[in-house]
């Protein structure tokens, strides 16, 4: 039985869109400073409940939600929660790149600035500093006011990933954070995640299973909005438990 300090703890989660029910009793424990990869055919429920782990579900009309989710001990579903806040924790980085219609320099800064950071020297050393972590400072600390439009597809998701680190969260989550990059951006984003589990726990929902290989310290495998296994990446790819994250792994379920 693997051991580990659990950052998120899920128990018996149910999420409905409308009549559809889309997660079914979904019980997982997310470990603490790894990288939790979550697997599964499309349209399986990856996506709906990575976003159920900061409330991004809460803006799907006609959603409805049960269970428990618990972030350091903490319900984010209860009513009294500062979803801000809760965000602020647990950022989210998308398939593609969204950069804000502003400066690179401005879109490092716009977190901080929301939450009242507004002394020049220290916006300086935050956009700096996460600009160096996101591995993206050299290639552009000469041009910070120019526009982030103009930046690669590969350099703006390393600077929507310098963003998502700038308000300082705990856990990063990543909806297939590299579908619309070519492979060496995608390797670049790879290495930077690796990277950051020193310091971050990260939950990255992949359809690429050598990317899953590559990555996972932890997988979690779903099939038609359940769990069907979980545990450390070398169980699950080596010596799977059960008879549909075999056929998975195998490619016969895709």
């Amino acid at each position: 039985m693997e051991k580990f300090k659990p950052h998120i703890s899920v128990e018996k989660l149910n999420v409905f869109y409308g009549k559809h029910h889309v997660l079914k009793d979904i019980t997982v424990k997310i470990p603490e400073k790894q990288i939790t990869v979550i697997i599964g055919p499309s349209g399986c429920g990856k996506t709906t409940l990575l976003k159920s782990f900061n409330r991004l579900i809460d803006l799907v009309e006609g959603i409805s939600v049960s269970g428990d989710v618990r972030v350091d001990g903490m319900d984010i579903y209860n009513g009294k929660i500062d979803v801000t806040n809760i965000r602020k924790k647990i950022g989210m980085l998308a398939q593609k790149p969204y950069p804000l219609p502003m400066s690179i320099y401005d879109n490092v800064a716009y977190g901080p600035r929301i939450h009242g950071i507004l002394k020049r020297k220290e916006l300086d050393r935050i956009v700096e500093r996460y600009l160096k972590v996101a591995g993206l400072w050299d290639e552009v600390k000469d041009r910070l006011k120019s526009p982030a439009s103009r930046l690669s597809a590969g350099q703006q998701q390393r600077l929507c990933l310098a963003r998502t680190l700038a308000v300082e969260p705990e856990i990063i989550l990543g909806d297939e954070p590299t579908s619309a990059l070519d492979p060496v951006s995608a390797k670049r984003i790879e290495q930077e995640f690796i990277e950051l589990k020193k310091d971050y726990t990260i939950v990255i929902v992949t359809h690429i299973l050598r990317q899953a290989k590559r990555l996972a310290d932890h997988v979690i495998f779903l099939y038609m909005g359940e769990v069907i296994e979980a545990g450390p990446a070398r169980e699950i790819f080596e010596d799977p438990k059960e008879a549909r994250t075999r056929a998975y792994i195998g490619g016969e379920i895709s």
